[in-house]
């Protein structure tokens, strides 16, 4: 694969348009309210009530069992989740030329221990009791939610504190991660994925339906720059225009990931990728985690006014990852084709105007007469 695209200094970074800065509120809260509208429970692996007591897995007492359980199996799980990321992208290191020094195992694995114990906390002190047991207990029975369970759910047990508790701190491993070499988040992000899912595993299927909702909010913050998102936003006027397009998106970016995901499943059905099929969960998961993801940096784009966080941490990124994960271009190529069509479509064009022009540049950045 060849690769035709300059990659441009930091000091040589265009800027597109300039607004006057002030303070205004954080996209945080707007983040974590789409997060509960978007929270579902896993309820395809479905348990007696005789095998499974709700209001005790639910408890304070119950949910620092499940925390105890965690924290006792992180050392050694995640010295095999290093394994694997590194197994899987130790070869990138070479083609890439990235020095191998940056890649610190046991700092990663330090942060790695702080972000869990920090969830963990949060994860133990939202405990309620008997009216979240009888919303689950309903959920599992009927199968789904209804709106006002949904509310209560949402309410008493999804993560939106965590966002707040830890973003701030994984902002700042990812600005110490990518600071010198911004692929070095790759191997960061990677390890913390394995992580999440191996300590999953040992769970009740109730267990980690509510713990798995925690560790998407790590997973979020890692892959995407949501804090840089944060503090860019924080420096624009309340009537800038690029504020706004990402005020209006932001609410509906897991909707648009959603609606993109399936429709390339759909005209893509027989593809596989190094995780299986398009359309098995794990992958669709991931999928639209990305599609999220490619938002994200475009926001950032828009609210820093350059192209620093496409051309320096995304673009490299995705030449590292997405061929490991037998991802092919001209997958990524449709997705940014069904992307354009729902930003178009969800703004007006005062405010597409303002995100179009950072599009262009992720657009030409993943043309075929880059990748040769």
């Amino acid at each position: 694969m060849a690769l035709n695209l300059k990659v441009l200094e930091k000091d040589s970074l265009p800027v597109i348009g300039s607004i006057n800065q002030s303070s205004v509120e954080s996209l945080a809260q707007q983040w974590a309210k789409k997060y509960l509208q978007n929270l579902q429970v896993d309820s395809s692996h479905q348990e007696s009530d005789e095998q499974l007591d709700l209001s005790e897995i639910v408890s304070r007492a119950g949910r620092e069992k499940t925390a105890n359980k965690i924290m006792e199996s992180l050392r050694s799980i995640s010295a095999k989740a290093w394994n694997k990321t590194e197994a899987l992208l130790s070869a990138e290191i070479k083609r890439h030329a990235i020095d191998a020094n940056l890649i610190n195992p046991w700092e990663v694995a330090g942060d790695s221990f702080m972000i869990y114990q920090k969830t963990l906390n949060v994860y133990t002190q939202q405990a309620t009791l008997r009216p979240l047991s009888l919303v689950m207990k309903s959920a599992y029975e009927a199968n789904s939610f209804g709106e006002q369970a949904l509310e209560v759910f949402t309410e008493q047990v999804a993560p939106s504190q965590l966002a707040r508790v830890i973003s701030a701190d994984i902002g700042a491993m990812r600005k110490k991660y990518t600071c010198i070499d911004p692929r070095v988040i790759g191997f960061v992000s990677m390890q913390f994925h394995y992580t999440s899912q191996m300590l999953l595993q040992p769970l009740d299927s109730v267990e980690q339906a509510l713990v798995s909702a925690y560790f998407k909010v790590i997973d979020d913050h890692l892959y995407m720059p949501l804090q840089r998102a944060y503090d860019a936003a924080a420096n624009h006027d309340y009537q800038s225009p690029a504020l706004g397009a990402v005020q209006q998106l932001l609410p509906i970016s897991t909707e648009i990931a959603k609606k993109i995901c399936q429709r390339v499943i759909e005209l893509h059905p027989n593809y596989y990728c190094l995780s299986g099929r398009l359309s098995d969960s794990v992958v669709k998961i991931s999928s639209i985690r990305d599609v999220e993801m490619f938002q994200v940096y475009l926001w950032v784009c828009a609210l820093e006014g350059n192209i620093a966080a496409i051309q320096q941490e995304l673009f490299p990124l995705c030449v590292m990852l997405y061929p490991t994960l037998k991802v092919h271009w001209e997958l990524i190529r449709f997705m940014l084709h069904l992307l354009r069509q729902e930003i178009q479509a969800r703004l007006i064009p005062e405010q597409s105007q303002h995100l179009m022009p950072y599009f262009q540049v992720l657009w030409d950045m993943f043309s075929p007469d880059v990748f040769d």
